[in-house]
């Protein structure tokens, strides 16, 4: 089986609507944001009525740090955005100390970050966090910004490595994005499709180093939404040149595939072309997605667009324009957190939260 669609719901607890699209074969996860958040409890509850449609569904939240943490509030930890990490690395050393004792401090606290963010998370029942963010900061990208850790791609790579062991050591896996790299261009793909004219040797060399440094490490990938018209005409998201030839044969990555949300400006339109999240969802997944993003649709007519989705790619499959994916799947499933999740009461007084708390930026 396959079960590539990761959808989002409308409130703070589910609909019978949500449990019907929860429990379709096709889908495989939900995303969650702001709107689902009321507080810890109420968050846990709902994470626990979306295990209880499916015990294999993840769930998944964009909660990074800085100005992308969907939960704030009622005891959640606020996060410094990934710069403040690459800030550190780069502070001078104080008298007496070893060269490069700043750069250590920085990674310290990456991985006691790493660990707060995934801890807390899996303290009220998510399973993954869209995180590190992998793009260089040149300095002219609005939507990236400071949630870069840094414009150099290989402080880029180690602080992500240390932020990595920090999910790791919480139990929770991770997915760097956005590859092959989204710092450069100033358009935000959310609104306008971005173009990167660089060569692909340039932005191997650049952005997208930090992707094959830490291939062995990264769990899942999200590409980005931007065209690179000297490798492909498509955005990378859609394009097989980019997923299959660079990201998975060449980098020698061997995880999981997430889309990028496919309601974003730039995923609509495909070779000049206007395209349904349908068309989108078979363009992504046959260019190698494992996994596509349909967010904020549940809200949009009652969740039409997300039915219209699943309706669609359930004809497709029948009539044989998409294979399901059974390696896809094991790739969905090993991103499920592997122990017990401690409770929040536990994690408040557990000396390992409590000296991570104290390293933090």
């Amino acid at each position: 089986m396959h079960a590539p669609l990761i959808i989002d719901v409308a409130g703070v607890s589910l609909t019978t609507a949500d449990r019907q699209r929860l429990a379709h074969p096709l889908v495989g996860g939900v995303i969650l944001f702001g709107r689902n958040w009321q507080g810890r409890e109420q968050l846990t509850r709902l994470c626990r009525q979306i295990k209880a449609v499916r015990p294999d569904l993840l769930i998944a939240v964009d909660h990074e740090g800085g100005r992308v943490q969907r939960f704030r509030s009622d005891g959640f930890t606020h996060l410094p955005p990934m710069a403040a990490l690459g800030a550190m690395w780069t502070e001078p050393e104080k008298k007496k100390e070893l060269v490069g004792a700043s750069a250590m401090r920085a990674s310290r606290s990456a991985t006691a970050t790493g660990f707060v963010l995934g801890a807390e998370l899996r303290a009220c029942g998510v399973d993954l966090s869209f995180t590190p963010v992998l793009d260089l900061d040149h300095g002219d990208s609005s939507v990236i910004g400071d949630r870069s850790f840094h414009r150099d791609p290989r402080v880029v790579s180690m602080l992500a490595q240390a932020l990595m062991l920090g999910l790791q050591q919480s139990g929770m896996g991770n997915c760097g994005k956005h590859f092959p790299g989204h710092g450069f261009v100033k358009a935000d793909s959310h609104v306008d499709i971005p173009v990167d004219k660089r060569s692909l040797k340039t932005i191997l060399c650049e952005d997208a180093a930090p992707f094959g440094w830490l291939s062995a490490s990264l769990t899942a990938v999200m590409p980005a939404h931007v065209i690179y018209p000297k490798v492909d005409a498509r955005p990378a998201g859609f394009s097989t040149r980019w997923l299959q030839d660079i990201l998975r044969r060449e980098l020698g990555f061997s995880g999981a595939i997430f889309s990028d949300d496919l309601s974003m400006e730039a995923a609509r339109f495909i070779d000049g072309n206007q395209v349904s999240f349908t068309e989108a969802s078979l363009a992504a997944l046959s260019a190698g997605a494992d996994m596509v993003l349909l967010c904020n649709q549940s809200v949009v007519e009652g969740g039409a667009p997300i039915d219209a989705a699943i309706d669609a790619l359930s004809q497709a499959v029948i009539e044989g324009r998409w294979s399901l994916n059974p390696a896809s799947e094991e790739r969905r499933l090993a991103l499920l957190p592997q122990g017990r999740a401690m409770d929040w009461d536990s994690l408040m007084v557990s000396e390992r939260y409590m000296q991570a708390l104290s390293w933090l930026p």
